[in-house]
C-alpha cells in the first residue's frame, strides 16, 4: 500500500442547481465536448490548407450533422452499455435504460452510434463518408477528455489498487479503503490529450488530404490507449476479468485496432495510386 496518497477532491457532482433543476458535471462534459468539437470542426472546414483546396463538407452541412452525431453518441453509448456491460440488470429493470443521469455510457457503443450517424448523413447529403469520418474523429478526443474528467469528478470507473510506487494513488469514496490508480485521469491523458495532439500534428502534415487516414488513426490509437489504460482500471464489478485476465474494454478494442489498420492501409494505397496516376499523366 502506498505510504502517501492524494486526497480525492470532494467535488459536488451537481455543477449548477437552480431550484429543482440540477445540471451535473457529467451532462456538462457532453455538452461542452460537442460544442468545442463543433467549433474546432468548423475551423478545419473553413481552412483550405489542410485539405489542399475546399473542404468536402460545408459549415452548413456540419451544423446539420451536429444533431445526428449527438443522437448517435447518446443512443449508441447507452445501448452499448446496456448490451456490453450490464444486460442482466437492464433486462430486469428496463425502465432504468432511460435514466441517463445515473451514468452508464459505453465509448465503444457511442463510437458505433457515431459511425452510423456519419454513414447515414454522408449518404443522404452525397458527401464523402471517409472525410466526414475524418472530421468527426479529429475532434472526438475533446469530448473523450472532458468525459473522463467527469468520470473522475463522479468518483466512478476508478483504478485498480496501487502499490507503494504510486504516490498519487487515491481512496475513492465508493472504491473501498484501498488507495487506487486514478485511471480516469490516465485515460483523459492518453485518449484525450495525447490522441488529440497526434491527430492535430497529422492534420498539419496534410493527413486530411488522404480520406480515411485520420479516421483510421483515431480508431487504432484510441484502441491502443484504451487497452493500456485498462491495465490500471478496475473492471466493472458485474463483469470482472474475462478470459486470461482481459477486460471487456480490452476485448472491444481489439477489433478497432484491426479496423483502424485497414483504413490506414487503404488511405496510403489510395494516395500511392493517385501519385502513380499523376506521374503517368505527366509523361510525354
Amino acid at each position: 500500500m502506498p505510504l502517501l496518497t492524494i486526497a480525492f477532491p470532494d467535488i459536488d457532482p451537481v455543477a449548477i442547481s437552480i431550484g429543482p433543476l440540477a445540471i451535473r458535471w457529467y451532462a456538462l462534459a457532453y455538452i461542452a465536448g460537442i460544442v468545442l468539437g463543433w467549433v474546432y470542426a468548423r475551423a478545419l472546414i473553413k481552412s483550405e490548407k489542410p485539405w489542399g483546396g475546399p473542404a468536402p463538407i460545408t459549415t452548413l452541412q456540419l451544423d446539420d450533422f451536429i444533431l445526428w452525431v449527438t443522437l448517435g453518441i447518446i443512443i449508441g453509448g447507452r445501448t452499448g452499455y446496456v448490451l456490453f456491460y450490464n444486460p442482466a440488470f437492464f433486462m430486469q429493470h428496463p425502465a432504468a435504460i432511460l435514466k441517463l443521469w445515473e451514468g452508464g455510457m459505453s465509448f465503444h457503443g457511442g463510437f458505433l452510434g457515431c459511425v452510423a450517424a456519419v454513414m447515414l448523413f454522408a449518404l443522404r447529403n452525397n458527401i464523402s463518408i471517409l472525410s466526414l469520418g475524418d472530421i468527426t474523429t479529429a475532434v472526438a478526443p475533446i469530448g473523450i477528455f472532458l468525459g473522463r474528467i467527469a468520470n473522475f469528478i463522479r468518483g466512478e470507473l476508478w483504478g485498480r489498487p496501487a502499490d507503494a510506487s504510486v504516490p498519487w494513488a487515491m481512496v475513492f469514496p465508493d472504491g473501498g479503503p484501498l488507495p487506487r490508480h486514478p485511471s480516469q485521469l490516465y485515460e483523459a491523458g492518453l485518449e484525450g490529450i495525447l490522441l488529440f495532439a497526434i491527430l492535430a500534428i497529422m492534420i498539419r502534415m496534410g493527413a486530411l488530404k488522404r480520406p480515411g487516414l485520420i479516421l483510421g488513426s483515431f480508431i487504432a490509437i484510441y484502441a491502443l490507449a484504451r487497452i493500456t489504460s485498462e491495465f490500471f482500471r478496475e473492471p466493472d464489478p458485474q463483469l470482472g476479468f474475462l478470459w486470461g485476465g482481459l477486460t471487456m474494454g480490452m476485448l472491444l478494442s481489439v477489433p478497432m485496432i484491426i479496423a483502424g489498420a485497414i483504413l490506414i492501409a487503404m488511405a496510403s494505397r489510395r494516395e500511392a495510386q493517385q501519385q502513380q496516376e499523376k506521374s503517368i499523366q505527366g509523361r510525354p
